[in-house]
């Protein structure tokens, strides 16, 4: 759906992801989509320093969040789940008070893509992202096809150094200016 291009002569650069998933009821070894999402990632390259599992409250996610925020070694956190409607879907309310900068861009493309998918149930999804400090933070739905399509579609491209025309790679050593 989405032209792109990539320039094999720029060398990769793998960047390190953490993983968040927000669940009531899911456990590590229950949570297949931050599994799905570790594997994505890895698959094409790049690091994932953590992986975790956090319930459907505020403080949860945002103290975790904040926690990979201030260690250095991560690039990108992602969560997945809580972008719903539900009265216990607060992950963009966890989350979105801490952006520095919204990724307006990403919910527009997401939503976009997913609804080739999924139709007018996109609209169910808040998905967000923004950046915190010079970190990428990426609110993804809970499910496994939303991650997939999330990173197939869009996060696969912007974490390839070698995409074109521009790419998150290019950005990063001028994040904190």
């Amino acid at each position: 759906m989405f032209p792109y291009k990539t320039d094999d002569s720029i060398a990769f650069v793998p960047v390190t992801f953490a993983i968040l998933a927000v669940s009531d009821t899911r456990t590590l070894e229950t949570d297949t989509s931050g599994a799905l999402l570790k594997e994505l990632i890895e698959a094409d390259g790049h690091r994932c320093f953590d992986r975790k599992v956090v319930k459907d409250d505020r403080e949860a996610i945002a103290g975790q969040v904040k926690a990979w925020i201030d260690a250095s070694d991560i690039d990108v956190v992602v969560t997945t789940g809580g972008t719903g409607f539900s009265g216990r879907d607060v992950t963009p309310e966890a989350v979105e008070p801490m952006f520095d900068k919204r990724m307006e861009g990403f919910s527009v493309l997401f939503h976009q893509y997913s609804a080739t998918k999924v139709g007018t149930s996109t609209i169910q999804s808040r998905a967000t992202a923004g950046l915190i400090g010079h970190t990428f933070v990426f609110c993804l739905p809970g499910s496994r096809g939303a991650c997939r399509d999330a990173w197939e579609a869009i996060l696969r491209h912007q974490f390839n150094s070698r995409h074109m025309p521009c790419n998150f790679i290019e950005v990063m050593p001028r994040l904190n200016e």
